[in-house]
């Protein structure tokens, strides 16, 4: 059977295995796109709060636990923000490996998929 100057090649259960998985993996991406974007916001936000109480003169500063405000010591809040600041860096560096790691998988599946179909299957997001 023809379509568009193709030919049907016939799918095989490790071929629907491997585009499925090329789509889990898809969706994983989007996520950790996601996920990245907003540790890198937050990074950012740690560094302007630890900037913002460089600057200031106060010895009790207010910080945020949860929803309530507290009056805490300057130098505990410098603490507790270098922590928050090194526990959103690490998680950063595990997701963008876990994305590389991602899209190394996608490439494979990319080459073994456009191997059998060739133009018969789309792969790109566009």
């Amino acid at each position: 059977m023809q379509q568009g100057g193709g030919s049907e090649t016939e799918v095989t259960w490790e071929d629907q295995q491997n585009i499925n998985k090329f789509g889990r993996l898809n969706n994983r991406l989007h996520e950790l796109h996601d996920e990245i974007k907003i540790a890198k916001e937050s990074n950012d936000n740690l560094e302007d709060a630890s900037n913002e109480l460089i600057l200031t003169d106060e010895e009790v500063v207010r910080f945020q636990i949860g929803e309530v405000f507290a009056h805490v010591p300057k130098d505990e809040v410098e603490s507790r923000i270098e922590q928050m600041q090194e526990a959103t860096s690490q998680k950063l560096e595990k997701l963008e490996e876990e994305k590389q790691s991602v899209v190394a998988q996608m490439s494979e599946l990319k080459k073994i998929l456009y191997g059998k179909f060739g133009e018969s299957i789309n792969l790109e997001e566009d």
